[in-house]
């Protein structure tokens, strides 16, 4: 095989922009208004909320800071409060189960299924009578059960964690819509960013009403009657994300036709591949294969300058702080030792498919020898 190590990194992820992007951040700062503190928030970034409701179909958006605010402040809008429990799966990004603790509630850690989203059983078993919420994850973009789920919970609010899902879909509606409220993020490392950045979306007039007072410390009017933070997003970067959004659709067909050719270029791999639910068009935000030889893997496509990710190396329920006796997920520690995410952002070309396939299809030769 060719050295590739002279090349250029290719990053499992990278913020695609150009001089749209540009022109929005300016506009904002030749206009001087670079924030709101406002009710309703600013002109960009009700221009962006009423992009993402125009492309999710929620009734209403919100926009604050980043992902964890916007996980929460969906919490705060549903109640949860300290000491009530939270159901999350431990196989995820650190801020979901930090999102509970910042509003006083504990984390309570689920299984997950093969695809590495939520498994209902696992809820079904921890639901007790302190559970304030449950909270899915879209890992990758991949979409969760919400409908075993919700019925594991019962009447317990669900609240999506679609951090990395923002375009996603089921059976045509948007992840994010499918329980009582749900939380994207912008960062950088999605299918679409502001910067910093994270969206709210519910159907719930009176979830949407508590959602912009908690982002403005309370104030609704000048009248402050209720708990509320600092989570506003700034303008500049509101305007970037609008931009963004009415890219997505372009970045999504770029990732999917990617996502199809990967797949089809490792159908003989010793790996297993990313396998859809019926009905489900995933963003794919990260494209994660299994691997036992992962670690090999990973090692061997980085020295040919490929940026294979292991998200997550390190389940959430075996880090010191949140560390408790008793807690057994089989499901979750098989995923942490075999995943592996490969880049399919939409600055990968064709040949750099080609590159990554051969790179995993030698190894497993190698392997097999």
């Amino acid at each position: 095989m060719a050295d590739d190590t002279a090349k250029d990194i290719l990053p499992i992820n990278r913020p695609i922009m150009d001089e749209r992007e540009v022109e929005a951040a300016a506009r904002v700062i030749r206009s001087g208004m670079l924030t709101s503190p406002s009710l309703e928030g600013g002109v960009e970034v009700r221009r962006l909320e009423r992009k993402i409701c125009e492309m999710t179909g929620s009734r209403h958006a919100v926009a604050v800071s980043s992902g964890t605010a916007a996980l929460q402040a969906a919490l705060l809008a549903l109640g949860v409060g300290y000491q009530d429990e939270v159901i999350v799966p431990s196989f995820s990004y650190v801020a979901t189960a930090n999102a509970v603790v910042s509003v006083g509630a504990v984390p309570v850690f689920a299984d997950i299924l093969e695809d590495c989203t939520m498994d209902a059983e696992s809820v079904r078993r921890l639901v007790g009578t302190r559970t304030a919420a449950v909270v899915p994850v879209h890992l990758y973009g991949r979409i969760a059960r919400i409908d075993h789920i919700q019925e594991a919970a019962g009447d317990i609010p669900v609240l999506e964690d679609a951090a990395q899902s923002l375009g996603s879909t089921i059976h045509g509606k948007h992840s994010g819509t499918l329980a009582e409220v749900g939380c994207y993020s912008m960062y950088p490392g999605k299918v679409s960013t502001s910067g910093e950045g994270g969206i709210i979306v519910s159907d719930n007039d009176n979830v949407w009403e508590r959602l912009r007072r908690i982002r403005n410390h309370g104030n609704a009017g000048g009248v402050f009657d209720s708990f509320g933070l600092n989570l506003r997003m700034p303008e500049v970067s509101a305007a970037i994300g609008a931009v963004q959004v009415e890219r997505l659709p372009v970045f999504l067909r770029q990732r999917r036709a990617n996502a199809a050719r990967l797949s089809t270029l490792l159908s003989d791999a010793d790996v297993a591949l990313p396998h859809l639910q019926k009905g489900e068009d995933s963003n794919w935000n990260l494209y994660t294969i299994r691997a036992t030889h992962r670690d090999d893997l990973q090692q061997n496509l980085i020295r040919h300058s490929i940026d294979a990710a292991i998200y997550y190396k390190t389940p959430i329920h075996t880090m010191s702080h949140f560390r408790r006796a008793g807690i057994n997920l089989p499901e979750t520690e098989r995923a942490a030792d075999t995943v592996l995410s490969l880049p399919v952002h939409p600055a990968v070309t064709e040949q750099d498919l080609d590159r990554m396939a051969r790179i995993v299809n030698t190894l497993n030769s190698d392997a097999r020898d």
